[in-house]
C-alpha cells in the first residue's frame, strides 16, 4: 500500500494539499492537550482544564459547519485564511491573558475554536478533482488521509511536550498556531483550492443535515469523539499518578501510532460490500479496544494498551469518509465533512468535560471508563440505524468532474426519502 500512496502523492498538487492541510490543522489537533497543560501550568484544576478544552471543542463544533457552508458558497480562499488568522489571534489572547480571569480565558478559547478553518472538509472536497474523479483513487486518498492524520496525532503530542520543554506551555500554544497559519496559507494559494467550486445545491435550510443516513453516522461519531476526548484528560491524570508528565506524551503518541498501523493495514486491500456494514464492525472493534485501558497498569504496559486502543480508529475514520460521501446531498460536500468534524468535536468536548470530574470522583480508572461507555454507545447508534443507513446515493467520486472545479452533481432523487 505504501507504493499506492506514493503514486497518489506523485499526482500534481496532492502532496502539497495533504501536507499543507495537516500542518494547518496542527493547532486544532493539539489544542485539547495544549490547553490542558497550559491550564495546569497556570495553577488551574483538572475541572477547569477540562472545561476550557470543552469550550474550545464546542466552539469549534459550532464553527466548522458554518464555515464549511461558507466555503461551499464562496470558495476556499475567501474563508479558510481569514478564519485561520482570527483563530490564531484567539490563542494569542489566551497565552497573554492566562487563566486568572475565567471570562478572558473562556473568551479566548471560544474565539480560537469558533474560527478554526474547515481544512479537513476542504481537502476531501478537493480530492475528486485532483485525482480525476476516479472512485478507487479517491477512496484510497481517504485512507491515506486517515493515515496521515494519525501521523499528525502521533507527532502532535510529542511536539507539544517538546515545545513545553523548550519554552513553556504558552510558548507551545503560540508556536503551534503560527505553524498552523502557514499551513492554511499553503493550501489556499494552491491552484486546486483557488479553482474549486461546489456543485449546484438544492436550497434547504438544513443543508447537509437533511440526509438521515448522514445524521445516523454523525450520532455514532459523536460518541467516538467522546471516547477520545475523555482519554485526553485521563492520560494527564495517569501521568500525574506516575509522577512523570512525559508519560502523557507517550500515551497520546502510542494511541496515534496504533491508529497509524491500523490505517496502513486497512488501506492495504480493496474492500468489497457496503461500507456501512464494514463501519459497524470497525466501530465494534474500536469499542473493545478501550476496555483494557481501565486496568491502568504500569507505564510500559499502559503505552502498549494505548497503541492497541487506537488500531481501529483510522480504519473507522477512512470508512466513515466514504459513508459521508455516499450520504451527503449534492452541493454540501464541505459542509457534510465539516459536520463530521463538528459532531466528533462536540463529543470530544463532552468527553473532556466528563473525564475531569470522573478523575476527581472515581480516580484514573473511572476516567478511562468514560471511553469504554462512549465506544459502546457509538456501536449502539450504528446498530439501531442500520435500515436508515442502508439507503445511500452514488459516490461523489463517480460523479465528480476531473478539473477540480466542481465536486460533481448527483441525483437529488436518491436523497428524496431522507430529505427533511
Amino acid at each position: 500500500m505504501a507504493a499506492g500512496y506514493a503514486e497518489l502523492l506523485r499526482t500534481r498538487h496532492a502532496a502539497r494539499l495533504l501536507v499543507g492541510t495537516l500542518i494547518g490543522r496542527l493547532p486544532n489537533a493539539t489544542a485539547p492537550i495544549a490547553i490542558v497543560l497550559f491550564t495546569r501550568a497556570e495553577g488551574g484544576s483538572y475541572s477547569l482544564a477540562g472545561a476550557l478544552a470543552a469550550a474550545y471543542g464546542v466552539a469549534n463544533a459550532v464553527g466548522q459547519p458554518l464555515l464549511g457552508r461558507a466555503v461551499d458558497l464562496f470558495g476556499q480562499p475567501r474563508v479558510q485564511l481569514p478564519a485561520a488568522l482570527v483563530s490564531a489571534l484567539g490563542v494569542v489572547w489566551l497565552a497573554l491573558a492566562g487563566t486568572g480571569s475565567a471570562v478572558a480565558a473562556y473568551g479566548a478559547v471560544v474565539v480560537a475554536g469558533l474560527f478554526t478553518p474547515p481544512l479537513e472538509g476542504g481537502l476531501r472536497a478537493l480530492w475528486p478533482g485532483v485525482l480525476g474523479g476516479r472512485e478507487e483513487k479517491v477512496h484510497a486518498a481517504y485512507a491515506m488521509d486517515a493515515v496521515a492524520q494519525e501521523v499528525m496525532f502521533t507527532v502532535g503530542p510529542l511536539l507539544v511536550t517538546l515545545f513545553v520543554a523548550l519554552w513553556s506551555p504558552a510558548g507551545a500554544l503560540l508556536a503551534l498556531n503560527a505553524i498552523g497559519v502557514l499551513g492554511a496559507l499553503s493550501v489556499v494559494v494552491s491552484e486546486p483550492s483557488r479553482r474549486w467550486r461546489s456543485a449546484p445545491r438544492e436550497a434547504h435550510w438544513l443543508g447537509a443535515l437533511r440526509s438521515r443516513g448522514l445524521l445516523a453516522l454523525l450520532g455514532a461519531f459523536f460518541f467516538v469523539g467522546m471516547a477520545l476526548g475523555s482519554i485526553t484528560v485521563a492520560g494527564v491524570a495517569y501521568a500525574d499518578d506516575h509522577g512523570n508528565q512525559a508519560v502523557y506524551g507517550w500515551l497520546m503518541a502510542a494511541l496515534g501510532l496504533g491508529a497509524l498501523i491500523g490505517g496502513v493495514t486497512y488501506g492495504a486491500r480493496q474492500w468489497a460490500g457496503a461500507p456501512e456494514r464494514r463501519l459497524r464492525m470497525l466501530v465494534a472493534l474500536l469499542a473493545l479496544g478501550y476496555l483494557p485501558l481501565m486496568l491502568t497498569p504500569g507505564p510500559v504496559a499502559m503505552t502498549a494498551l494505548a497503541a492497541l486502543s487506537g488500531v481501529f480508529l483510522a480504519p473507522a475514520l477512512a470508512c466513515a469518509f466514504i459513508v459521508v460521501d455516499r450520504h451527503a446531498p449534492a452541493g454540501t460536500v464541505t459542509e457534510a465533512f465539516s459536520w463530521l468534524v463538528t459532531f466528533f468535536g462536540v463529543g470530544a468536548a463532552i468527553g473532556t468535560a466528563v473525564a475531569g470530574p470522573a478523575v476527581e470522583l472515581g480516580g484514573t480508572a473511572a476516567s478511562f471508563g468514560v471511553a469504554s461507555v462512549a465506544g459502546a454507545a457509538a456501536l449502539l447508534v450504528l446498530m439501531v440505524t442500520q435500515r436508515v443507513m442502508a439507503t445511500a446515493g452514488p459516490s461523489r467520486a463517480v460523479a465528480g468532474s476531473s478539473d477540480g472545479v466542481s465536486d460533481g452533481v448527483r441525483e437529488v432523487a436518491s436523497e428524496a426519502s431522507s430529505a427533511g
